[in-house]
């Protein structure tokens, strides 16, 4: 299953800032926090709660977001399903990177360890 174009487009133009608060709510309501999502997010794209902060009020788009991310060598691993698409089978770099970030907030929500999701 690969996306569409204009799905790739949306997501590319979505602001990370109008997505962060529904990460927050969605581990928070599984008894995660919020210093969880962001050693995760960091994890992923090496920001630290001070970048973080700053590209949410810069209400970067997810294609900025990304292009500025230093990604975690051991993103490749992040596999399985997250919003109906296989991650493997993701074409679009962007949108692959994006569904990573999802994935890994959905193992953070699920309860996992955190080693199992940093993939140490």
């Amino acid at each position: 299953m690969n996306t569409t174009p204009e799905h790739d487009e949306r997501i590319a133009k979505m602001t990370f800032a109008s997505i962060y608060p529904h990460y927050v709510s969605k581990v928070e309501k599984k008894g995660r926090t919020i210093e969880e999502l962001h050693q995760v997010i960091e994890w992923l794209t090496s920001f630290n709660d001070k970048k973080l902060f700053e590209l949410i009020d810069e209400n970067v788009t997810f294609e900025t977001f990304f292009e500025i991310a230093i990604l975690n060598p051991k993103a490749h691993l992040i596999k399985g399903v997250i919003c109906a698409y296989r991650i493997e089978e993701i074409e679009t770099a962007l949108t692959k990177k994006v569904r990573y970030l999802d994935k890994l907030v959905d193992e953070l929500a699920k309860g996992w360890k955190m080693e199992k999701i940093l993939r140490t």
